[in-house]
């Protein structure tokens, strides 16, 4: 059975086309709980039967991803952490998404916005310590949309592949999550160690 996510996000998307996929991502970054793990697939899904390009719905979902992530760092200059930790529950924004989010931003710094959007909870959430630290605008748009255009392009190419079994993505990336976090992190932190001693180097 359909979920009624679901069904919002199919008459959306398909009342509406690329606009209805930037907006539904948009949402979805704007720390809204709409997952883009039914976004995506079912505008790849759309792909195979001619209504829509790759380029398109990636696109298109990039972009919507930048526009909800804006919103979500614009919440975090204006309000800070006590006015998202107030707000955010609202939102179903938990302290603990924050929590970890802040850890991911402190950690990694501006690379966090970029790697981030490819992990599971932290990529919803990254926006609001970028904007509570203030991070350059520019550089906080570019390595959104960067980061979100794979992200997009895998989705909707595994949406594209599965046709109408589309639908059984959501299940497979909330199982895979953590695997997929695990990789990434350990990808990144090798990349950080191996690069460490030459920033230590140039230290004066």
């Amino acid at each position: 059975m359909i979920s009624e996510l679901s069904r919002f996000v199919i008459a959306c998307i398909s009342r509406f086309g690329y606009a209805g996929i930037l907006f539904t991502m948009a949402v979805e970054s704007a720390c809204i709980p709409l997952p883009s793990e039914i976004i995506m697939p079912f505008s790849g899904y759309l792909v195979l039967s001619g209504q829509f390009t790759m380029l398109g719905v990636t696109l298109a979902g990039a972009v919507g991803n930048v526009v909800g992530s804006v919103a979500a760092y614009y919440a975090g200059i204006w309000g800070g952490r006590p006015f998202v930790e107030r707000y955010g529950p609202y939102f179903l924004v938990s302290h603990r998404d924050l929590d970890v989010a802040d850890r991911w931003f402190l950690k990694y710094g501006e690379a966090a916005v970029f790697f981030s959007r490819m992990l599971p909870v932290v990529r919803t959430f990254i926006s609001l310590p970028a904007g509570i630290a203030r991070m350059n605008f520019p550089r906080f748009v570019l390595f959104t949309f960067l980061g979100a255009l794979p992200w997009c392009y895998l989705l909707a190419y595994i949406g594209l592949k599965m046709g109408e079994r589309w639908e059984e993505l959501r299940d497979y990336f909330h199982r895979f999550d953590i695997v997929i976090g695990v990789i990434l992190a350990i990808i990144i932190g090798l990349f950080v160690w191996s690069h460490w001693p030459k920033r230590r180097a140039t230290l004066p």
